[in-house]
């Protein structure tokens, strides 16, 4: 690794404010966990027969795992596509998608009904090779590991194993390939799980041909805007003692707003094919829905298209904010907010499930802030400050 990338434990207290704040929602969320795990998942939840998946599978798993595509969204700009300069980010982006993924299979586990019997999931003589599902399900798991591995050597260099961490660099190519093609596999299965909805889903939302492009795409721009989204928060809090990373966060909008714009013509342009554009002008709540979708979605383009709008840390924080936000309400329409079952049924999330979810949130920010303090994830400052010094003189 290039000095200008070498990475750094950042140090100083654990128990910092945030973590102080967001620790009694941990709590809260492990203790409803586990009476779910104990008395049932009817003791905390309002699925029914209609809505079978709800919050835990709409927003913990759809944007939880779409919003953990960072580590997999950079591995295809810095080893696929050569571009070398993003790689001080792979690291945080890779932590953040380890953690994202790995509460997004919690929140399936805690979404079954029957958990106990989900070994038979990987059971080889019970493979259903045509189920989406278990293609998603199967898929996330060895992801899951394949993260485990390409931020493992992380812990090696804090407790300088060095050999073990040379040979694990030796088959790091693969490690990183693998990771590469496994998102690709199951995000563009996500959107395939709801075809089989049918005209439950609202026509705005619902389409045979698309929907896995759509997730495909929308994996993409919330993995590359929350890297900016969490980058920005990193530096806000180190008060400007950490790496600069601004420039990098500069670039990667020019690839956010790429894949933006084939989105929008792609979602535009499907409505018009099959003569669905009649639906967005009717005054309705499906309407108002998709306009609100598309107005987060397009406000960053505008943003970004304002004057030295890239170079202001506010600019970039808000437009990466947009992204994320417009992203992850196209998975939770199309998942949740457009669906109707119809035959009476309804569904609005519990206490329980809301403060499960927000526990979810907790663990993983209280982790990320533990791990930057404990493990070299974030580029050292001083080699950041030098690799700035280069660039400016460059």
């Amino acid at each position: 690794m290039s000095e200008h990338h070498k990475l750094a434990p950042l140090g100083g207290r654990l128990l910092t404010k945030p973590v102080m704040f967001f620790a009694p929602f941990v709590i809260l969320g492990v203790i409803l966990i586990l009476k779910r795990l104990i008395f049932g998942i009817g003791a905390v939840s309002d699925l029914n027969g209609g809505y079978p998946w709800g919050l835990w599978i709409s927003f913990d798993l759809l944007v939880g795992t779409g919003l953990a595509c960072g580590g997999w969204a950079l591995a295809w700009a810095v080893y696929a596509c050569n571009q070398g300069q993003y790689h001080p980010l792979v690291r945080p982006a890779l932590r953040a998608s380890l953690f994202g993924y790995s509460l997004g299979g919690l929140s399936i586990m805690i979404d079954i009904g029957r958990y106990w019997n989900i070994y038979w999931l990987y059971w080889p003589g019970q493979f259903n090779t045509s189920s989406v599902l278990f293609e998603t399900a199967f898929c996330m798991t060895i992801y899951i590991f394949v993260m485990v591995l390409e931020f493992l050597p992380a812990v090696l260099e804090r407790f300088k194993w060095s050999v073990w961490l040379k040979r694990i660099n030796k088959v790091m190519f693969f490690i990183i390939a693998l990771g590469a093609l496994l998102p690709t596999m199951h995000q563009s299965s996500m959107g395939s799980l709801m075809i089989v909805a049918g005209h439950k889903i609202h026509p705005l939302w619902q389409s045979y041909e698309m929907l896995p492009i759509y997730s495909l795409l929308t994996a993409f721009i919330m993995g590359f805007s929350v890297v900016i989204f969490e980058g920005s928060l990193t530096q806000s809090g180190l008060r400007g003692n950490g790496p600069n990373e601004k420039p990098l966060f500069t670039r990667l909008t020019y690839i956010i707003e790429a894949f933006l714009a084939i989105f929008l013509v792609l979602r535009f342009g499907e409505l018009a094919y099959n003569g669905k554009l009649g639906y967005i002008f009717q005054a309705d709540y499906y309407a108002r829905l998709f306009w609100v979708e598309i107005a987060l979605l397009v406000l960053p383009l505008v943003i970004l298209r304002v004057k030295d709008a890239r170079r202001s840390s506010k600019m970039l924080f808000i437009a990466g904010l947009g992204m994320i936000i417009g992203a992850g309400l196209w998975r939770m329409n199309y998942s949740l907010f457009a669906m109707n079952p119809g035959s009476g049924y309804d569904y609005f999330p519990t206490t329980s499930e809301i403060l499960i979810s927000v526990g979810f949130v907790a663990i993983e920010v209280c982790a990320y802030i533990l791990l930057i303090r404990l493990l070299p994830v974030l580029p050292s400052l001083t080699s950041s400050n030098k690799h700035s010094e280069a660039r400016g003189k460059a």
